[in-house]
């Protein structure tokens, strides 16, 4: 990774967490991801499996992590399995982790190498009544492949099919959803970066300029500050293809007169932000998209101040329907008869907010988190009210992330340019 040390006690407080919803007598074997062919001999760029990286760091593919907590050898309670480095192997694909390099970078003081795995693991596995195994358990995944994680579990109850197997998903949902001080260390990192990166791109901004090169200045500065990617791929959207939510072609001229949507944000440490400003590509707001940037600005605080312990994410996210209703109904896109006649399974105000305003946030962009149970404190969220108006071909969304606390929640965005007098005064720095 590109990015400097994290502190392994991240990871080992991770760990510990996530031992302490393992039944007596279990043992939880993680797995990495699959190394994943795109055509001919390629291969795409290496992701590693989020559950794996939560709890030890390691970003290298054919990894495993072994949690034993009750193995009567207490060496053995955890470990770290890598692949054996292999001179050839390394000659084309790059160096591999020694095992000093992962104790410092995971806290996990024993390391297996992957071919010698099959001889230690059998008995360890006759010692435990239960396995925990994990599989992605992510509400939106889509993927028909088998993974290696399901792969895994195949082969698991084909060679051990008496014992009892739980799933290590439902842990990794509950422990991962909130966020320890250490980990919003390094989400702070990945804000920062992407703070001094929207300063750039307001300078950089003007008619005439194509979404590509917004999207070009925003992964160099990305990269120049170490960040160890974008967490996804960043939208650039102007004018009227800012009502597109995933919009990602950025292939167009950004036009005097529109506003350009960019949803952005810096991946550091494998933690991720996630940004969303739309300011006026000539620097200035006319009166209709400051009135309508203002009614998503307030919706925006609005819900910010909602999301605090105790409200679950659905009930939030009908509440701000609430209040996106009577600002639609200010700026002229809802009538009082719309709102009186509406579906109650599609609301009026869906016309024009037709997204969730906020999602759990962390090692995955989407992460881990209920949405039907209360709050809790250390849950990170984004907060991204949007107004989309095909008929003016406008689309405008404000985005923060922030932190849950015991009160109420902070916004580690804070500083950030946010309202239209501070937009406008920093495009003028160019």
């Amino acid at each position: 990774m590109k990015n400097l040390p994290l502190n392994p006690e991240l990871f080992i407080n991770n760990r510990k967490r996530f031992a302490e919803h393992l039944k007596p007598g279990s043992i939880a074997i993680i797995v990495s991801n699959d190394e994943v062919p795109s055509n001919a001999d390629a291969l795409f760029h290496f992701k590693q499996n989020s559950d794996l990286y939560w709890l030890s760091g390691i970003t290298q593919e054919d990894s495993m992590a072994i949690f034993f907590p009750d193995n009567p050898d207490p060496r053995y309670r955890e470990v770290l399995v890598l692949v054996r480095p292999n001179e050839v192997k390394e000659k084309w694909d790059g160096r591999r982790l020694r095992k000093e390099e992962a104790i410092a970078m995971s806290g996990i003081k024993t390391i297996l190498w992957l071919d010698s795995l099959d001889a230690m693991l059998q008995p360890w596995i006759h010692l435990a009544d239960n396995i925990y195994l994990d599989t992605n358990e992510n509400d939106r995944k889509a993927s028909l492949v088998r993974t290696r994680d399901y792969r895994f579990v195949d082969e698991m109850r084909s060679r051990y099919p008496l014992h009892q197997y739980e799933r290590a998903a439902k842990i990794f949902k509950e422990v991962r959803g909130i966020k320890t001080a250490l980990e919003i260390e390094v989400v702070k990192q990945a804000i920062a970066i992407t703070h001094k990166t929207f300063n750039r791109v307001m300078q950089f901004v003007k008619p005439g300029v194509m979404e590509y090169e917004i999207e070009a200045e925003i992964m160099h500065s990305f990269l120049s500050q170490r960040a160890t990617s974008e967490a996804y791929g960043s939208i650039i959207a102007s004018g009227d293809r800012a009502r597109t939510l995933h919009y990602i072609s950025n292939n167009q001229e950004c036009k005097d007169g529109e506003l350009l949507l960019m949803d952005f944000g810096a991946s550091y440490g494998g933690y991720n932000a996630d940004l969303t400003r739309t300011i006026p590509v000539n620097g200035k707001f006319t009166e209709r998209q400051k009135e309508v940037y203002n009614a998503c600005l307030h919706l925006h605080n609005h819900a910010k101040s909602m999301l605090k312990p105790g409200i679950s994410v659905l009930e939030y996210t009908e509440k701000v329907g609430d209040e996106a209703t009577k600002q639609f109904i200010k700026i002229d896109l809802l009538k009082e008869s719309d709102v009186k006649n509406e579906d109650p399974e599609n609301r009026a105000y869906r016309k024009y907010l037709y997204h969730g305003i906020s999602h759990h946030l962390g090692i995955d962009v989407h992460d881990l988190g209920t949405r039907t149970e209360p709050i809790q404190p250390g849950m990170l969220f984004t907060v991204e009210p949007g107004i989309y108006i095909e008929e003016e071909q406008m689309g405008i969304r404000i985005e923060n992330n922030v932190w849950i606390t015991e009160t109420g929640n902070v916004d580690l965005f804070e500083g950030i340019a946010i309202t239209v007098e501070e937009i406008e005064a920093g495009m003028r720095k160019k």
